[in-house]
């Protein structure tokens, strides 16, 4: 093999073997290094994908059981058969996987098997299985090793009884009783999960409301709807100790208000609470500066401290630390390479909880604008009346559209409806063209559609909504 390459990217997530595949779309030879047996980073082998192939299987067990007989679908009896569930799961993994390995075939790109580490600028070793190390030149590297799951101090982790969300997506069993630490993204989506398949599922969270970083109004309206689903809820508490007897785990809490403390005995505790860069410590050796939160610290052009080392997704402080936005950084960084004007708009990048029904939101929250001091209007529709929703049992949620006070443009976005995820795109597409409220309220939208309701709020901005 010719060991010289021109951008070698360390670590195959979303952004990494997405910034090799356009590094080498672009001519640049490409090699791309990865620890793990299979390609795709945490995101495809142990995040985002198993966890939506677990949310849709269990939705469909879910509704199977409670909401099939009500519109005349009768069924025999339903069981849940967990081993055959985890194995689509795995299958679902495995196929994507796979499609990774097809894509490096086709654009000509070197799958370097082993642990990766940069040496000196211009280099990259890669340790295989077997302990043997071989070093490739490059012109340019790209870090991209994303993040770990983190712990609260004192709480150890054994992916048995206390687990990260590694642990909670294979489950052999249904916990009885399950505690999350953490009402985010990830501790929210798997609650849904163990709950539909028939967990006591009880949620602590440090704050006094769910999804920290999300619209009030959203969290307010999206923890009712989890209650009423019978999630449980601990806020404002904070946890001080997890420990395990005999297969079991005690969760000790105190509330941040009251000062009070409880105990929880519980089957399975998960650990949610965050995720942090996963960066080598020897790194620094080379001049390459982390901030104070110990992420990679980069330039405009995703650069490092050190010339022509790169580093994009959770290794840098960009936020939101999501898949699609380390996709975004690993395009521009291998624009950047090949000398052309990469970029990211950070003020569009659209973020979902993947449950049920989903919750999205792009751009500005009323509680930031209203620390910037920037003056603004708010549109809502519910879906209470879309009649695509009603009829489809879906009525839950409403869209909440904000726009600046003067110039109307669309400053902020944020919905709770069975199909958010798939909806918000509509709202990211019209805020990278910098539209107002009055441009989407003027165009036409399908009926009967959930994508009414945004025409609806966005009409709403203006105080006149037509169906409500």
């Amino acid at each position: 093999m010719d060991n010289n390459f021109d951008v070698i990217v360390v670590g195959s997530g979303p952004g990494g073997y997405v910034c090799a595949i356009r590094s080498a779309q672009l001519g640049l030879k490409t090699a791309c290094v990865e620890t793990s047996k299979t390609l795709g980073g945490t995101c495809l082998n142990i995040g985002c994908i198993p966890s939506k192939s677990l949310l849709n299987s269990s939705e469909i067990y879910h509704k199977a059981q409670k909401e099939l007989n009500n519109l005349g679908v009768e069924t025999g009896e339903i069981k849940l058969n967990l081993s055959k569930m985890m194995s689509n799961k795995n299958k679902s993994v495995l196929t994507l996987t796979k499609g990774i390995e097809f894509l490096f075939k086709k654009n000509k790109i070197t799958h370097l098997k082993g642990k990766g580490s940069i040496p000196a600028k211009d280099t990259v070793t890669v340790t295989d299985n077997s302990g043997k190390k071989i070093s490739y030149k490059t012109r340019n590297i790209v870090i991209g090793t994303g993040s770990v799951s983190t712990s609260l101090p004192g709480i150890k982790i054994d992916e048995k009884v206390v687990v990260s969300s590694t642990g909670a997506l294979s489950f052999q069993k249904v916990p009885k009783k399950l505690i999350v630490i953490g009402g985010g993204y990830i501790g929210l989506e798997l609650s849904s999960v163990w709950k539909r398949l028939g967990s006591n599922v009880t949620v602590i969270e440090f704050f006094d409301h769910i999804i920290p970083g999300m619209d009030k109004d959203i969290s307010t309206e999206f923890q009712k709807i989890l209650k009423k689903q019978g999630i449980n809820f601990q806020l404002n508490s904070n946890v001080t100790a997890v420990s395990v007897v005999k297969n079991k785990a005690v969760v000790d809490f105190t509330n941040n208000k009251s000062t009070i403390r409880e105990r929880i005995e519980c089957d399975k505790v998960l650990v949610a609470v965050g995720r942090k860069a996963n960066i080598d410590k020897d790194i620094v050796k080379l001049g390459i500066k982390l901030d104070d939160q110990k992420k990679i610290q980069v330039n405009k052009k995703f650069e490092t401290s050190v010339k022509n080392i790169y580093a994009i997704g959770d290794v840098i402080n960009t936020s939101p630390s999501l898949a699609h936005k380390a996709e975004d950084e690993g395009i521009a960084a291998a624009e950047i390479i090949a000398g052309q004007a990469g970029h990211v708009n950070y003020d569009v990048i659209p973020a979902v909880i993947y449950t049920s029904p989903e919750v999205a939101m792009v751009g500005k929250t009323e509680e930031q604008l209203k620390k910037e001091n920037i003056k603004y209007k708010v549109g809502k529709f519910p879906f209470l009346a879309n009649s695509r929703a009603k009829i489809n049992s879906e009525a839950e949620g409403f869209v909440k559209i904000i726009a600046d006070e003067k110039t109307d443009k669309v400053l902020g976005v944020s919905m709770i409806s069975a199909v958010a995820g798939t909806m918000i795109a509509e709202l990211a597409l019209a805020m990278e063209f910098g539209a107002s409220a009055e441009d989407i309220a003027r165009t036409c939208h399908a009926h009967p559609t959930h994508s009414e309701a945004v025409k609806e709020a966005a009409m709403a901005v203006d105080k006149r909504p037509i169906h409500f």
